[in-house]
């Protein structure tokens, strides 16, 4: 297992993180899962074991069931794991609970911390956007949360640039904690995070985490063209998350995984994961399995190092499209991209 900084923290992640959304079965969340406590404490102890050193989930997961499983499975180990989770739903419709006011911020820590079973959280990010309460409000709350011992890094997911970088700077004005990491979607299906996610993560030091890196599924080589509808699958549950703008494209990205897969004897699984683990500023991808199966066969994407011509194979066939100001930079600023520019545009040049 290889170990990676957190951005600008000193803090170092497995490059695979467990993840507990399938933990509890509660809810929506039950088309995701439903793993048990004793199964959650058997998926950690062999993750574990094979390295892993980050948990994440959130109070959101199955309505904080997903945080007590962790939170019970770990039992005595907890001082060989990092824990993440993450505030912003909450498991009621009281006005004053999903949100990233102060109010909503101290109290969920507080049950998130006692669900967990710890006394403090390695790693706590805002979940989403709260673009009703003020930026200031929130970052005072975490930083709040941080000097009292009870959280140790903050994170952010699922924000836009702008989002990021005015948190950013009310960071450095007020001298508040700045967020290590951001948890994003980022696939070879979707790559929409190289238009502004990514350059702001390698610009501005920020980790990233990314959810659901086989796309729901769709890049773990169960689907394909002729095989879309499986049984007992989140998406024929109605899981509709990530959304697929072009199937065709989606088909034609597997139809390539699926042959390296074959060529190089691995699941199509580890090829997507591993491809992911090898862009600019990624610090780990978080996996989590209905089965016991599907984990042990993720974890081997650790290990998974593609040649050169066989990246070059996914990102062709999973280009995004250079829409507006890129096309214009790649015309007429390619003499002066820096590195954070590249990551979108080399493949151009």
């Amino acid at each position: 297992m290889e170990y990676r900084l957190l951005g600008r923290s000193g803090l170092k992640v497995s490059t695979i993180t467990l993840g507990t959304m399938t933990m509890g079965g509660g809810g929506n969340f039950a088309k995701v899962g439903n793993t048990t406590a004793q199964e959650a404490k058997r998926q950690i102890d062999f993750c574990l074991d094979a390295g892993v050193n980050l948990i994440d989930s959130a109070d959101a997961y199955s309505a904080g069931a997903a945080e007590s499983i962790v939170g019970e499975a770990l039992a005595k180990r907890r001082n060989q794991v990092l824990l993440a989770t993450k505030v912003r739903f909450g498991p009621s419709d009281n006005p004053n609970v999903r949100n990233l006011s102060r109010h909503h911020i101290i109290r969920a820590c507080e049950a998130s911390l006692a669900r967990l079973r710890t006394d403090v959280i390695d790693l706590y990010q805002v979940h989403a956007w709260d673009g009703l309460t003020p930026l200031e409000e929130t970052l005072e709350a975490l930083d709040r949360l941080v000097a009292q011992g009870k959280v140790r890094y903050i994170g952010c997911s699922n924000f836009s640039g702008w989002h990021i970088m005015k948190a950013l700077a009310v960071s450095e004005r007020d001298r508040r904690q700045r967020f290590v990491s951001q948890q994003i979607h980022y696939t070879l299906e979707a790559r929409e995070a190289e238009y502004e996610l990514v350059p702001i993560s390698l610009d501005q030091g920020l980790g990233i985490l990314v959810w659901s890196p086989l796309a729901g599924g769709l890049l773990s080589g169960k689907y394909s063209r002729d095989r879309q509808q499986i049984e007992g699958t989140r998406r024929l549950a109605g899981w509709q998350e990530p959304p697929i703008r072009d199937e065709n494209r989606l088909w034609t990205i597997v139809d390539v995984l699926l042959a390296i897969a074959e060529a190089r004897q691995v699941s199509a699984a580890q090829v997507a994961l591993a491809w992911t683990l090898g862009r600019p500023g990624v610090a780990s991808v978080i996996i989590g399995g209905r089965t016991e199966a599907q984990l042990r066969d993720n974890l081997g994407a650790a290990d998974l190092v593609l040649t050169a011509e066989e990246r070059e194979r996914l990102d062709k066939v999973s280009a995004p499209p250079l829409i507006y100001p890129y096309w214009h930079q790649l015309w007429t600023a390619k003499d002066r991209l820096g590195p954070a520019d590249l990551p979108l545009l080399q493949p151009y040049l």
